[in-house]
């Protein structure tokens, strides 16, 4: 390939319940990254508004905008105190919570086809990435049925459309210790903002690496 090797990287704003998304931080970190190997990498950050709305507007708008290569979306799943990659999005949406516009859906799937849709055998690599971190990371197989697993439905989609993204990942993260909550002794151990860092880089690597070799395979899933 020719020119830089373009990678998006996304987040969440707050929403209901979660008035603080690491998320937002977390894609301000990792594309303010400057490192040898992403010497020829163009690395974009976008955090979305957590509604349907929002995802169906602004997704096709980013990749005819930034034309990006590959992918990476990270989003807040506060019930769980370790890292989730995600291997599928269910063809699932809830119709009890609604988004932060106060908007419910009306049926609770998203399209009429599979079950799922699958990212594909590179979440294993990303998995063994962020584990050679140190962090607390396993793989997931269910990304809920809200905004995240609506996003990951749409990203998978993009995938398989002519365009020039060549792979895509959700990863979901635990809310993270702040402050005085990050060293009080005692308290359980927590995932820190650090932590999540150094772990978004590996597996933001491995994207590097993923998206170079499908671009130089022609090949879309592998």
């Amino acid at each position: 390939m020719t020119g830089k090797l373009r990678i998006l990287i996304t987040g969440f704003g707050p929403f209901p319940g979660a008035p603080y998304n690491p998320t937002m931080p977390l894609v301000a970190r990792l594309t303010r990254l400057r490192r040898p190997a992403f010497g020829e990498v163009e690395l974009s950050g976008h955090i979305f508004p957590v509604t349907y709305k929002a995802v169906d507007r602004e997704l096709p708008q980013l990749l005819a905008k930034h034309r990006p290569h590959a992918l990476l979306m990270f989003g807040l799943a506060s019930r769980t105190r370790h890292l989730r990659i995600e291997s599928r999005a269910r063809n699932a949406v809830t119709m009890l919570w609604p988004d932060a516009d106060h908007a419910r859906v009306r049926k609770g799937s998203i399209a009429g086809e599979a079950d799922a849709k699958m990212f594909g055998p590179h979440t294993a690599r990303l998995l063994r990435a962020a584990l050679a971190t140190g962090i607390d990371a396993r793989a997931s197989r269910d990304a809920g049925s809200y905004l995240c697993n609506y996003l990951s439905w749409r990203a998978i989609e993009a995938v398989s459309a002519d365009n020039e993204l060549r792979v895509a990942a959700f990863v979901h993260v635990p809310l993270i210790a702040r402050g005085a909550m990050a060293t009080r002794k005692g308290s359980p151990q927590r995932i820190t903002l650090e932590g999540l860092v150094d772990a978004g880089e590996a597996m933001l690597l491995e994207m590097v690496k993923l998206a170079r070799q499908r671009l130089a395979r022609g090949l879309v899933n592998d």
